[in-house]
């Protein structure tokens, strides 16, 4: 949500594609997420600039080996920094900026987007949290009107935790959708 309220052509775009795909009859369901590709771009752009874990889930050479020509001895603890590598730009162009087109392309390919980790050992819940995300954040968009508290843009900037929290807690004005209200009504 922060992410929208500074880029509000962003939020936008997802309200468009929602009503295009959804409308205002009802709330979206599961088996509209696959038709809304852009708010697919938009979540995968928001894990890629904030992994939910900043550090994967720690491993342990099991033998030497060499990795980036690095002596790694067997028994060393290996963490792999997602945030950084989903912040590289010998891999992603313009890697700072929030630009979820660039998912509408290209989807990640090999280890360059592993916010759920990859391979054999990536989170097993990553679907189920995909799922969740997409209907949490279509349901906000389509019901809500979202706006910055005041004219200044959203600090993004991140605190110390395991999570890498926001350094400062969102505020926001929102606001149920008058096209809405008549299916808030009967919830």
């Amino acid at each position: 949500m922060a992410l929208f309220l500074n880029h509000p052509e962003a939020l936008q775009k997802v309200h468009d594609e929602i009503e295009t795909h959804v409308g205002h009859q009802r709330l979206v369901a599961d088996s509209d997420l696959s038709n809304l590709r852009y708010l697919n771009s938009v979540i995968k752009e928001t894990l890629r600039l904030f992994p939910p874990g900043p550090l994967l889930v720690p491993r342990e050479s099991t033998m030497e080996c060499k990795v980036g020509g690095l002596h790694v001895p067997r028994g060393t603890m290996l963490l792999v920094n997602a945030h950084m590598v989903h912040r590289d730009p010998e891999v992603w162009a313009n890697p700072t900026r929030f630009m979820p087109e660039r998912f509408e392309t290209e989807e990640g390919e090999g280890y360059k987007f592993i916010p759920f980790g990859a391979g054999r050992r990536r989170c097993p819940g990553q679907a189920l949290a995909e799922k969740t995300m997409g209907l949490a954040l279509a349901s906000l968009v389509q019901c809500v009107e979202w706006r910055r508290v005041g004219e200044e843009e959203v600090d993004l900037s991140e605190s110390e935790g395991l999570t890498a929290p926001m350094a400062v807690p969102l505020e926001a004005l929102c606001m149920p959708r008058q096209a809405m209200r008549e299916v808030l009504s009967q919830l």
